[in-house]
Formats: C-alpha cells, sequence, structure tokens
C-alpha cells in the first residue's frame, strides 16, 4: 500500500460525537461506549499532541512484509506525519504529501465532511458514524493491561473487515487493521507527549527548504 497512514487515517480520523448506529446495521454494545467517551475526552484536553508510532505489516499467515517508524504532531485541525520515505503536512486548510525519493509534493484541499481519516479522527469519534464496537476481553501487551475494542465498518464496500483497538490509561496504545485480503497492519504508539509548544509553521510544507522539489497542485 503506497500511503498505508493515510488508509489508517481514511479509517480513524472521527471521535466527538457518538451516535447510536443506523437502524438495521446492528447494535453497539453499552460497555464499550464509556471506555471510548472516556478516550475522546482525554484528548480533547490536550492543546498539542506529539507521539512516537510504528507500524507492521503482516500477511495472512503472519509473516511480517514490513516495518515502519515515524512520528506525528497535532494541534487543533493541523497535523504533521513524518516517515523515512514521506511527510505529511495539514495546515487545517491544505494537505502537502512528501515524497523523498521522488523529491515530488502533491497538495490538496482538506475536506472536513469527507471520509478520510486524520490523527485526529483517531482519538477522537470515529468509531460513531462509521462503526459497529463492542468491548473483547482484556489483553496484555508488554506487561501492560489493555482494555481491547472491536470496530466492525458498517461500510462492508471497506477493503477491511475488523479493527482492534489496544486502550491504556484511556490512550490507544495499538490498533491492528484486518484487510479482506488477510493483510494484518499494527499500529502502535511508543510515546505520548503532550501540551508541548509546536509553531504553526511545522505544519506547512516550505518548498524552499528542498530545492528542485516538483510541486503537483490539485487544489
Amino acid at each position: 500500500m503506497k500511503n498505508i497512514f493515510t488508509f489508517i487515517a481514511s479509517l480513524f480520523f472521527s471521535m466527538m460525537i457518538f451516535a447510536q448506529a443506523p437502524s438495521g446495521m446492528g447494535k453497539n454494545d453499552p460497555d464499550a461506549k464509556p471506555v471510548l467517551d472516556a478516550v475522546s475526552s482525554k484528548f480533547k484536553k490536550f492543546k498539542t499532541i506529539k507521539a512516537k508510532f510504528s507500524l507492521k505489516i503482516e500477511n495472512a499467515s503472519g509473516k511480517t512484509l514490513g516495518t515502519k517508524a515515524g512520528t506525528v504532531i497535532m494541534k487543533g485541525t493541523k497535523y504533521r506525519i513524518s516517515l523515512p520515505s514521506q511527510e505529511i503536512y495539514c495546515d487545517g486548510s491544505n494537505i502537502w504529501t512528501y515524497d523523498k525519493s521522488s523529491n515530488e509534493v502533491t497538495i490538496s484541499k482538506l475536506d472536513p465532511s469527507s471520509n478520510s481519516l486524520t490523527p485526529q479522527k483517531l482519538f477522537t469519534n470515529f468509531y460513531d458514524k462509521d462503526f459497529l464496537y463492542k468491548l473483547n476481553e482484556d489483553a496484555v501487551i508488554a506487561g501492560k493491561k489493555m482494555k481491547v475494542i472491536e470496530l466492525t465498518p458498517i461500510d462492508k464496500s471497506k477493503p477491511f473487515h475488523k479493527v482492534l483497538l489496544y486502550i491504556n490509561n484511556y490512550n490507544i496504545a495499538t490498533t491492528k487493521i484486518f484487510e479482506k485480503t488477510g493483510n494484518r497492519y499494527t499500529y502502535s504508539v511508543s510515546k505520548f507527549d503532550t501540551n508541548l509548544n509546536i509553531p504553526d509553521g511545522e505544519f506547512v510544507f516550505v518548498a524552499a527548504n528542498h530545492p528542485g522539489v516538483e510541486i503537483v497542485d490539485l487544489r
């Protein structure tokens, strides 16, 4: 997958209001809602967030196909995702996707009404409109006890059929995405800092800092 974080972001970024799933689509687990509400409530108290994350990609038999590590910073509707081969900037209005190997940046408009995921939605209200959710048995990861929430997409045309959220101290520590192809994507947060002083300039791609960059403006 060319841009796996965009896939994750197109899956997880919305959590502010928790409405009941549409009729005929099944019911949500009332035991899961307080956990998700607490995650959202805690997230909304942070003015800024900086997190280190890792991503592991496995096939259906459990063989590791690749790993990535990066950082994400968030401030209001702004975010910046840094990966070894790619950087994604969003100033709340525009999105710059910079490919380091080709020295090319693609610029697009942020559409708040679209289904695309942003890092903010990962921590706020993604499950409400797009998923059915239930509370599974607790799990232990790296010696830490985790609440486990299982999400099932209401839209069955999605490329994935299940998502597991592992929640520690009301932070989403690990997310596992199960594709219909059998591939699995595990996103884990290794460090989580909040309320740092992050200037707005960190969320804007500056072409002058990348001599010879090719700009593809889709706005």
